[in-house]
């Protein structure tokens, strides 16, 4: 059943959109757009190591994004305005990895495959990462949902409620670097963020609850992933940004839809 590469790249699409809405609601309250931008960017550092060092690439992506989050979080507020150094270390780690990329010898690497994903070339074990990455954050999403919600609304709050809110930052940190290594096959590193962006601000307008609003992201996401799948086929487009294109159209229809509303 899996010999078909249509049905592997629609399983990781959809694994993948599953595992990024709801986390980008959480981006979107948080206004961490830059954040999740500097996380993804990294990881392309993390994919030059793993092809050095013979390593799986969702390792490396892992690990080095792990690393720029965390970085990131302890830098925070020591100096410097937040998007000034989410501006330096974003594009110096791209620069850095795609630097590193042209010093491997003997390694046939096609970087715009991992820039822009190659998800038709999605293979078994890329798809058994990919799930088993998406329920990981699945799983630590509805596990510490009522906490980092708290924490996200008002850290006070979540204080005086016995949540640590530096806590919840990095379990959300965790998050957001499992979702940047199992997504860089589908949409690659620069188009990683509107995955995540895209189908919270889309399903906002239309959500009455902070649960709502991160169900209709995650239907909103797996719609675009198998509608740009499809339009990928039968346009012969590259598939991750016609994926993340659907998400746009989406966006926009949503946009109109909730202006009509207002002025009706």
């Amino acid at each position: 059943m899996l010999d078909d590469f249509m049905l592997r790249a629609a399983l990781a699409g959809i694994g993948t959109a599953l595992a990024a809405a709801p986390l980008g609601c959480f981006v979107v309250w948080r206004r961490m757009a830059y954040f999740g931008d500097a996380t993804a960017h990294a990881a392309i550092l993390g994919v030059a190591l793993s092809l050095a060092l013979s390593l799986p690439v969702f390792a490396g992506a892992l690990i080095v994004a792990l690393v720029m989050a965390t970085l990131v979080t302890l830098l925070a507020g020591r100096g410097y305005a937040m998007d000034t150094l989410l501006g330096v270390m974003a594009h110096s780690a791209l620069a850095f990895g795609l630097v590193a990329v042209s010093f491997l010898s003997g390694v046939r690497i096609d970087v715009m495959a991992y820039l822009f994903g190659d998800i038709l070339s999605v293979s078994r074990g890329d798809l058994g990462i990919i799930w088993g990455g998406a329920a990981l954050v699945l799983a630590l999403t509805l596990w510490r949902w009522s906490a980092l919600l708290t924490a996200t609304l008002n850290p006070d709050l979540a204080r005086a409620a016995g949540i640590d809110p530096r806590r919840e930052e990095l379990i959300l940190t965790l998050a957001l670097a499992i979702v940047v290594a199992v997504a860089i096959k589908v949409v690659g590193v620069l188009l990683i963020t509107a995955l995540l962006i895209i189908p919270a601000a889309t399903a906002r307008p239309f959500a009455r609850t902070p649960e709502a609003m991160a169900l209709i992201a995650a239907l909103i996401a797996v719609v675009a992933a198998w509608g740009g799948l499809r339009l990928s086929f039968m346009f012969d487009t590259p598939t991750g940004p016609t994926i993340v294109c659907a998400l746009a159209l989406m966006f926009c229809a949503s946009s109109v839809a909730t202006a009509v509303r207002r002025r009706a």
